[in-house]
């Protein structure tokens, strides 16, 4: 599967604190041959709906799932935040443990560990099923069987959006992280921080954590904030420059890596017009203090997870929704200025609620890809695994 094709070039100007940098534009270079070695479903108690999850290694080889589960549907009142660790890179896991189920929607889960060996586990919360419950109290049925099922689901509904009250429902709204010191044996209350994005934090070689993603619920800016306490408290260290013309709350899901030279890349989802869900890319030469403006690296999918390799090269893992619906990765060997052809992780999904890969290294030079989907003949969405290597 591989295939050629010849690089393109273009200049952009990017703000940082060295001055104005030309850097070439990110093309698309030769793509390695790829191995799938397994794909299945990972999820326990298939009947509920499982989505947004990410994936992250330990020092110590232990492999940590984190996703949004016991949920009904996509959007619902009963999602909260679990946690699944496999011991055997991903052959087995072991039981869900719920870490939060607060009383309105607990959504995508991120999850790191940092340079000490603490475990850090992001989430957002949102009312925005409160629309959907309008419309099932408005919907009529004639008497029987779906009129029953739909009763009791409505009367779900309620109890659990009437737990509190409309007023602390709003207060519920945040960004929020848990953070363990002891392996995730023991958890702390949740405490907010600047943003969010699906993928969570970033840990950076001197020991710095970086969390690129978006202020929800606040004012919407789309940026970077760090921690220099091992994720204790964080502070918002840079906003990244809208594209001319862009409205940058319509920048979504952000995640960031530090390269080999040590430029730090941030991956973006973008609904503005031009490019509109594409993948955008912003770099960083001064340790995240400055960003360039958000440019177009010809990938059209999203959102993108990104994971340095132990070789150097980059790795960016995101969602293909449209036919062939699945998912795919592709990697640069050049610190993200270019990135080669797709390499099609899967691509059998039914609809386009799926996607939300992140991926990791096992010490072999595997690869384990973890994402939701809703599959053909499943009730929901599920939790799906591949395990492929480059050949």
């Amino acid at each position: 599967m591989t295939t050629q094709c010849t690089r393109r070039d273009f200049l952009f100007a990017g703000a940082v604190s060295i001055g104005t940098i030309m850097v070439p534009r990110v093309g698309q270079a030769a793509a390695p041959a790829i191995e799938i070695l397994e794909r299945r479903i990972i999820s326990w108690k298939p009947p509920l709906y499982h989505g947004w999850p990410t994936l992250a290694r330990r020092k110590n080889g232990e492999l940590l799932l984190v996703f949004s589960g016991g949920r009904e549907r996509h959007v619902c009142p009963f999602g909260r935040v679990e946690l699944m660790r496999s011991h055997d890179d991903g052959k087995s896991w072991g039981w869900p443990q719920v870490l939060l189920d607060g009383p309105i929607d607990d959504r995508d889960a991120g999850v790191v560990e940092t340079a000490k060996g603490s475990i850090l586990v992001t989430t957002f919360t949102s009312l925005a099923y409160e629309a959907e419950l309008q419309k099932m109290e408005k919907r009529w049925l004639p008497p029987g069987k779906e009129k029953l099922e739909h009763d009791l689901l409505l009367l779900e509904w309620r109890a659990a959006h009437n737990r509190i009250s409309a007023e602390q429902r709003q207060q519920e709204l945040g960004t929020w992280m848990i953070r363990s010191t002891d392996g995730g044996v023991t958890w702390s209350a949740r405490y907010p921080v600047p943003l969010n994005s699906p993928h969570g934090p970033t840990v950076l070689r001197d020991g710095r954590l970086i969390y690129a993603g978006k202020a929800l619920w606040k004012d919407d800016r789309v940026g970077v904030c760090e921690s220099k306490d091992d994720g204790v408290t964080w502070e918002w260290l840079a906003t990244i420059p809208a594209r001319p013309g862009d409205d940058p709350k319509q920048y979504h899901e952000l995640h960031a890596v530090e390269a080999s030279n040590g430029t730090l890349l941030a991956h973006i989802r973008n609904h503005n017009k031009p490019n509109e869900r594409e993948t955008l890319q912003s770099e960083s030469l001064d340790g995240g203090r400055t960003w360039s403006v958000p440019h177009s690296i010809g990938v059209w999918g999203l959102p993108s997870h990104l994971l340095r390799l132990r070789d150097g090269r980059l790795l960016m893992s995101y969602g293909h929704r449209r036919p062939p619906i699945g998912n795919l990765a592709r990697v640069s060997d050049d610190n993200g200025q270019t990135w080669c052809e797709p390499l099609t992780i899967s691509d059998d999904a039914k609809s386009g609620d799926m996607g939300y890969p992140s991926t990791i290294e096992c010490d072999d030079g595997t690869l384990v890809t973890v994402w939701y989907e809703l599959l053909a003949g499943s009730p929901n969405s599920q939790l799906r695994q591949a395990k492929w290597r480059v050949v």
